[in-house]
């Protein structure tokens, strides 16, 4: 698990050194760093921007990668997720902060042709977006099932263990990167939560209060999902770890 930290810290540090060239980028390979690059940007909740990568993910499991402008897709989900959990965002806003991502140090697009074109763009991607989907924006929150988690799960803590270990945020985090692999798709929402604030855990090196006392080590999420075994909970973990990997972007 100290792996995984170190990788991690790796990565916060790369990304705060320097800021991604989408130009430069292979193909797909950034596509779900954009997203969350202009999901911040645009002042979007986590929830929003990581439905905004659900629908990235989905689109991309018919469409051919090839044939599509993935950047154009991404702003699209955006706007979409937006809809969908009710954070609307303007499609100028969008535009623009696609742009400026695309274009570092560049400023809002003009009303000319390279906007109204790049407009355009956005706006049919979304429709195609919308139809690939079947028009259901309908997506799990996994988010909100991680939430109830925890709020449950620190009741069983002592108040001064749950203030000092992170274990909320970190799992969080991990729930939040785990949305730029596709293989969030492969899994229920329910056990993603549970796998996400299990290896919190194990990284953070904390135990559930009372657990050892159980037949089982892994008994203690079952008041949350009755039907994850410990085998695919641990197969969720590892599909999450992998996130962090990834080759990582050239300095």
């Amino acid at each position: 698990m100290k792996d995984v930290i170190d990788v991690m810290a790796l990565q916060s540090s790369r990304r705060e050194r320097r800021l991604p060239d989408y130009r430069s980028a292979s193909g797909h390979s950034m596509a779900t760093n954009f997203i969350f690059e202009c999901g911040i940007k645009l002042g979007l909740q986590p929830a929003t921007v990581a439905t905004a990568a659900i629908f990235y993910h989905k689109f991309f499991k018919e469409a051919d990668k090839n044939d599509y402008d993935c950047y154009v897709i991404c702003t699209a989900c955006l706007c979409a997720a937006g809809k969908s959990r009710d954070e609307p965002v303007r499609l100028r806003d969008a535009v623009n902060v696609a742009h400026n991502s695309i274009n570092r140090g560049s400023g809002p697009l003009e009303l000319g042709d390279e906007y109204w074109s790049m407009r355009g763009a956005v706006a049919q991607a979304e429709l195609l977006v919308l139809r690939l989907l079947g028009f259901n924006l309908d997506s799990p929150s996994t988010h909100r099932y991680l939430l109830h988690y925890l709020r449950s799960l620190q009741e069983w803590f002592p108040a001064s263990q749950w203030r000092t270990a992170p274990i909320a945020r970190t799992a969080m985090a991990f729930l939040q990167d785990f949305h730029h692999s596709p293989a969030i798709l492969d899994y229920r929402a329910p056990h993603i939560a549970v796998a996400c604030l299990t290896l919190a855990l194990h990284v953070l090196g904390v135990s559930v209060p009372l657990a050892s006392t159980l037949d089982d080590d892994a008994a203690w999420y079952s008041v949350f999902t009755k039907d994850l075994q410990k085998e695919k909970n641990w197969e969720i973990m590892e599909k999450i770890m992998q996130v962090y990997s990834r080759e990582p972007e050239p300095i």
